[in-house]
């Protein structure tokens, strides 16, 4: 069993920072790629920012440069850093994270966590 609980998420001003934080627990022999996503009512749940096992980061066009995402393996845990947030950065953000389990043998799966929403007022 894998669980993924995320924390951070609040209700900020438009411009100021928040940093949501993702830790996985469980019978995990490996963590793969990591990442965060977002949805919104009525809006499909879209991909925010992606951290692959070798620290490779993709990011949406609308948070470059605005957010980071960064993981601490010997946490387990990834970390979006969001800065200069806009009202339309609203969402309850997700965490998501490929992972191998067991001991002597193996399965991998996508795991999803509760979400966390963020509220970005004007």
């Amino acid at each position: 069993q894998v669980q993924l609980v995320e924390s951070g998420g609040g209700l900020v001003q438009a411009g100021e920072s928040l940093r949501l934080a993702c830790t996985a627990s469980g019978s995990i022999f490996r963590i793969n790629t990591m990442g965060w996503y977002r949805q919104t009512p009525g809006k499909q749940r879209e991909v925010v920012a992606i951290i692959t096992s070798g620290r490779n980061t993709n990011y949406a066009d609308s948070v470059k440069g605005r957010f980071t995402i960064s993981r601490d393996n010997a946490k387990n845990t990834v970390y979006l850093q969001m800065n200069s947030l806009k009202t339309e950065d609203t969402a309850v953000y997700y965490c998501n994270s490929e992972i191998v389990t067991g001991v002597s043998s193996f399965s991998r799966g996508t795991y999803w966590g509760q979400g966390t929403q963020v509220t970005v007022s004007s």
